[in-house]
């Protein structure tokens, strides 16, 4: 954690940088919701100063990941049904639009990303589940969903498309996990990739509201084990 605190480039401020390294730990669930997260002791584990901390965990708090209380200083945000529910909605509503509008606008750049980032992403479909693969595909699986909203050219949509990703992704790592969910995920990722390319608009956000009721299904069954 200190090198990746430590390593920002120029470009990137040391607040960003330690807002990143914990966003990860936090949507990859090294720290379990509602942990308390102590300033001195992260401050000690990340290599850096109070200011920078504190400002890292405030871009937190505007994403939903983290929450603050005067008295009570940070904490990861808990999860809950109703918080899923809300992400879900948004989710569907955000990259629907986003991926209509890339097919109505996606030149042969956004065809080939789609194609590429599909290939990487099967590669890893049927281990999906294991440990040793799981950030493996996870990442291949983000790649691709955002490749195929890409060129909506619409840079805040992007923005917010990816913050409600994120949330979903840490629902799937808490509650899917340890109860993988049996369903062909690689089919549903074949048939939107194909019916993207072929710009059936209306058929692909059809596939896509589908796709993202099956995570969110699979996740609630979860939730209530």
């Amino acid at each position: 954690m200190v090198e990746d605190a430590k390593a920002a480039s120029p470009s990137i401020t040391r607040a960003k940088a330690i807002a990143n390294r914990l966003r990860t730990d936090i949507l990859d669930g090294r720290f379990s919701p509602g942990t308390k997260l102590h300033l001195d002791e992260l401050k000690n584990v990340l290599g850096v100063s109070l200011s920078p901390l504190r400002e890292g965990l405030s871009r937190l708090t505007a994403e939903g990941l983290v929450t603050v209380e005067d008295q009570r200083g940070f904490s990861v945000a808990p999860v809950s049904k109703h918080n899923f529910l809300e992400i879900i909605d948004l989710r569907k509503m955000l990259e629907i639009k986003a991926l209509r509008s890339s097919i109505e606008q996606g030149d042969d750049d956004w065809e080939a990303q789609v194609l590429a980032t599909h290939h990487l992403l099967s590669k890893l479909e049927g281990q999906r589940w294991k440990k040793t693969h799981f950030d493996q595909w996870e990442a291949k699986h983000r790649a691709f969903h955002r490749a195929l909203i890409g060129a909506c050219n619409s840079p805040l949509l992007l923005s917010f498309s990816q913050m409600l990703v994120d949330m979903n992704h840490r629902y799937r790592r808490i509650f899917n996990f340890k109860n993988p969910p049996k369903r062909d995920i690689a089919q549903e990722h074949q048939e939107l990739t194909d019916t993207a390319l072929a710009r059936d608009a209306d058929k692909a956000c059809a596939l896509l509201k589908a796709h993202i009721d099956r995570t969110a299904k699979y996740i609630l069954i979860s939730m209530e084990k």
